[in-house]
């Protein structure tokens, strides 16, 4: 029985859900038509615009708050990788590398908090923020439903009271039903009339709270970021201090015979031709020589001698070090001219007798010098000595730039591949000008400039440029 009644009860409570819907159905379609009035209440309604257009900026500030936590999270593991691969990079002898690794690890550390730190203190408020919202959209739902019964008590009271037969039970009940549904609707009525200004209003403290917040926590974020960078710039400083000159300079081998520029090699001549090998530049890695090395290369102008960086003579004489050829500079010719020096010139720290004032013992290792170097070399030695240099004094002609050493002739066309070098066609004439720093001189390249741009321009530090000395042959 008691089964029974339960489903009596249920049954009477959908059947009565049901006959609202129908009554409030057929009230809507009243008004709509005209037939029956509305109540309005502008003043709610305008809470309600207030409320969805709240509920829309929260939910789009909401979705826009989740996408930029998931930047961040991006952010951190694309930086986790960059740490990783310096880590990974940074070879154990290298100074610095456990401050490098303490630096990926405060780096994934601050990553780390400042995600947490916006869940907690941005997202989690936005969502409890977010979530009253539901609720008082239900309630004016249910407050639109309220008033609409009230509406069809009202209307069916008054159909009453106007009807020609009226009926005094009817209108008894039909009172009592408005009453009732007028004193439903307006305790929603006054909740909503107070919640909804408070709710709107509120949007500004929230949102202060909100982007202070953020922007509080990116600051912090940013400082401490911006310490652990610069830390990692220093130790990187550090690195290249003690280990840049060691680590990228090209040391030329007495057993070398390709130059070599920075980290690039000069390509061989495309014919195939043998590339000039080591043995005539001696204007490479001066040192203090021996009488039996004097005068074994000389640049074309003698009042200003030129050294170069480092470059090496294989050698049969025992007596020279590390394969090294070193240079002696006459103090005189046999010509006089206006650049020639009185005394010696000095080449690495040494001092010279002139040439025209040979002692015994010069001789003889002039003869083994000449006997164990190639033909260029020889040539050139026996210039030397005699004191005579074909082409006369270069540093003193007004037509060759300063510091004129001697001319090659490009054999091979030459493509520059930077930009302070020169660009050669087959049969170019370079004048041979020294280094202004002969550190930055490299083994096997040498500096000129295109006789045909310095009779044009007269500029060196326009034509100047370095270029291959095995794509060239020297001519003057």
């Amino acid at each position: 029985m008691a089964e029974m009644g339960s489903k009596g009860v249920t049954a009477g409570k959908i059947a009565s859900n049901v006959q609202k819907k129908l009554t409030r159905a057929q009230e809507k379609v009243l008004q709509k038509l005209g037939k029956a009035d509305e109540t309005k209440d502008e003043q709610f309604e305008q809470c309600v615009q207030n409320f969805n257009k709240q509920l829309t900026e929260g939910t789009r500030l909401q979705k826009d708050l989740r996408t930029y936590l998931a930047s961040v999270k991006a952010m951190h593991e694309a930086s986790k990788k960059l740490n990783e691969c310096l880590q990974e990079v940074y070879e154990p002898d290298w100074p610095g590398r456990d401050e490098a690794n303490k630096i990926a690890e405060n780096n994934d550390l601050l990553w780390l908090d400042y995600h947490q730190k916006l869940v907690d203190q941005a997202l989690l408020t936005m969502d409890t923020y977010l979530g009253q919202f539901p609720d008082i959209k239900s309630r004016i739902a249910k407050r639109g439903r309220k008033l609409v019964d009230y509406d069809s008590a009202r209307h069916h009271y008054e159909s009453l009271q106007t009807a020609k037969k009226k009926d005094e039970a009817k209108i008894a009940k039909a009172e009592e039903e408005l009453i009732k549904a007028q004193k439903v609707f307006e305790e929603m009525n006054v909740d909503l009339q107070e919640e909804l200004p408070s709710l709107w209003n509120s949007r500004v403290g929230f949102y202060v709270n909100t982007f202070q917040s953020i922007a509080g926590l990116e600051e912090n974020f940013h400082k401490e970021m911006s310490k652990l960078n610069q830390n990692l710039n220093d130790v990187l400083v550090s690195l290249e201090k003690q280990h840049g000159s060691n680590t990228f300079t090209v040391k030329a081998q007495p057993s070398d015979n390709a130059p070599a520029k920075g980290n690039k090699s000069p390509s061989p001549p495309p014919d195939g031709s043998p590339a000039a090998t080591p043995e005539i530049r001696v204007n490479h890695e001066p040192e203090p020589p021996s009488s039996a090395t004097a005068g074994a290369s000389l640049p074309k102008s003698p009042s200003q001698p030129t050294e170069s960086p480092a470059g090496s003579l294989p050698s049969r004489e025992p007596s020279t070090a590390e394969g090294t050829f070193a240079v002696a500079w006459p103090s005189q010719t046999a010509e006089p001219g206006p650049a020639q020096p009185a005394e010696a010139s000095e080449v690495a720290g040494g001092t010279h007798p002139a040439a025209g004032a040979q002692e015994p013992g010069e001789t003889a290792a002039s003869e083994a010098a000449s006997s164990s170097l190639p033909a260029v070399v020889v040539e050139t030695f026996s210039a030397t000595v005699n004191g005579t240099v074909e082409g006369g004094s270069g540093a003193g002609r007004l037509d060759l730039p300063p510091g004129f050493m001697f001319k090659v002739q490009a054999q091979h066309d030459y493509v520059a591949t930077d930009t302070d070098e020169l660009q050669l066609k087959a049969g170019d004439v370079v004048l041979v000008i020294p280094f202004q720093n002969p550190e930055e001189q490299d083994e096997g390249w040498l500096m000129g400039v295109k006789e045909s741009d310095w009779n044009q321009h007269k500029e060196l530090e326009k034509c100047r440029g370095v270029f291959p000395e095995n794509f060239t042959e020297r001519v003057q």
